[in-house]
């Protein structure tokens, strides 16, 4: 761990750990080598047995701030490290939920020889002490704002260690076959134990494949964490805005039946089945003789070409039976929309209206991709709900894909996976010039790359700006 990369003072911290505002309870957090008598000081404690603060104990007494004067009514545990979150002797008080009063305490803390702490500082002393690496660290942020259940178990799996175990098993075998290059660079001619080449390459073979089942799961566990951008799009008054508003369960979309509604994209934030989503709604296509319409036509095509999945919008009622049996589709929105999508990017098509005009067809025809693969086709209607919820989870399974591939599977966040991508990349370097003949001196360059992107993922050696980063993106008080 690169504690010696910390610089600033070990002094005692305090914050409040709870959110800002009335409630309950707040909860305040002390860490370093003044915690126990901090509490010592401000603390009156109400059981006339009280010697002192007996370690992993809740003990009922007064908060006093440094005048004497009663503050609160509240419980205090002390916690000696280094066996606490941070490694450090931890305290923690637990006050009525008025934000007056946790202001009060700390303030009193704050006089009495503590400073507030900063963005994430709590636990970046438990990176710095050896009680986390850097991908758990991590997580601990990404736990507090997973926005849904997988999101939150991805978290978990790293918060964990399952993350840096896999990592470490890699950066272990590497260090294995280091050592024999080494001894092949440094001893040339003497009879030492090195590796022949075909055993070389399966090491570093295995060490790739392993990497590359890593980063398997990066999308999906941006998805799950950050959202999916899910656009609707289709020609004018396909019923786009109405759908919207199926979906999020409120008015949101204007609503006419004139074209053209729709001038400007609009985002909203939901779920489809556990999925959070950024729902976005686009202008009809259409040719227009309006500027501004225009406008917002062609911020319609570029919105496609950034979703993650497409839902095109069809009018049900103007294609009626005839349009679904057709052997090609005649809505030229639809044709233009899946002639331009990108051939990885999940399309789903809605028949709307269906409650007017039901298609009579599973599958048309032309549901189809330019690769002749199917596109998932679904019956809805905005204005009575039917197939809504169906929709919200065929989009959800495009969006992840099989489920089933990532049962148990940790993945890494954006910072770790760019590691692991670097160092992926210098593994399949190094199998290519193996199988090049390339000599062993030559060879170790990339094998010493690709353990320090390793390390960079895990946070061995990392530089504190990068640390820093990582931090400030903490809420104050974990």
């Amino acid at each position: 761990m690169p504690s010696e990369q910390y610089t600033e003072e070990r002094t005692t911290i305090a914050a409040q750990a709870t959110v800002s505002g009335n409630g309950a309870i707040h909860i305040l957090r002390i860490s370093g080598s003044l915690a126990h008598d901090l509490l010592r000081q401000c603390f009156s404690p109400a059981s006339r047995s009280f010697a002192d603060f007996e370690p992993w104990k809740l003990h009922h007494g007064t908060m006093k701030d440094k005048d004497g004067r009663p503050l609160d009514d509240v419980l205090c545990v002390f916690m000696p490290g280094p066996a606490t979150y941070t490694g450090e002797d931890c305290a923690e008080i637990y006050c009525h939920g008025g934000q007056a009063i946790a202001s009060l305490v700390l303030e009193t803390l704050y006089a009495m020889g503590a400073r507030p702490a900063k963005r994430g500082e709590f636990t970046q002393r438990a990176f710095l002490n050896g009680r986390m690496d850097l991908s758990q660290a991590e997580a601990v942020a990404e736990l507090i704002a997973a926005p849904g259940r997988e999101a939150a178990e991805q978290s978990l799996r790293r918060l964990d260690g399952e993350l840096a175990r896999r990592v470490k098993e890699v950066r272990s075998a590497l260090e294995t076959v280091r050592v024999h290059m080494s001894l092949a660079v440094d001893f040339p001619d003497d009879e030492v134990e090195i590796l022949d080449r075909p055993s070389f390459l399966e090491h570093v073979k295995k060490a790739s494949h392993s990497l590359g089942l890593l980063l398997t799961g990066v999308k999906r566990a941006s998805l799950v964490q950050h959202g999916a951008r899910v656009v609707l799009a289709g020609c004018a008054n396909a019923g786009k805005s109405s759908l919207m508003n199926a979906l999020l369960g409120r008015n949101r979309a204007l609503v006419t039946d004139i074209p053209g509604t729709t001038r400007d994209f609009i985002e909203e934030s939901v779920f489809f089945a556990g999925l959070p989503v950024r729902l976005i709604d686009t202008a009809g296509l259409r040719k227009a003789d309006d500027k501004v319409e225009n406008l917002g036509i062609a911020m319609s095509r570029e919105q496609a070409t950034h979703a993650d999945c497409l839902i095109i919008v069809l009018d049900g009622e103007v294609l009626k039976t005839d349009g679904a049996q057709a052997a090609a589709c005649p809505d030229a929105a639809f044709r233009e929309l899946l002639d331009q999508a990108p051939d990885t990017l999940p399309v789903v098509v809605a028949w709307n209206k269906s409650d007017v005009a039901w298609p009579d067809v599973s599958e048309p025809c032309w549901c189809t991709r330019k690769d002749g693969s199917r596109l998932p086709f679904l019956a809805v209607s905005a204005r009575t709900g039917a197939g809504i919820d169906q929709l919200c989870q065929v989009v959800r399974n495009e969006v992840l894909g099989d489920e089933k591939n990532y049962i148990e599977h940790v993945a890494p966040n954006e910072r770790q996976a760019s590691a692991l991508r670097h160092a992926h990349a210098e593994l399949e370097g190094l199998i290519s010039d193996i199988e090049a003949g390339q000599l062993y001196d030559l060879l170790s360059v990339r094998l010493d790359s690709a353990c320090t992107f390793l390390d960079d993922c895990i946070g061995i050696g990392t530089a504190q700006d990068v640390l820093n980063k990582v931090f400030e993106g903490f809420c104050i008080g974990k």
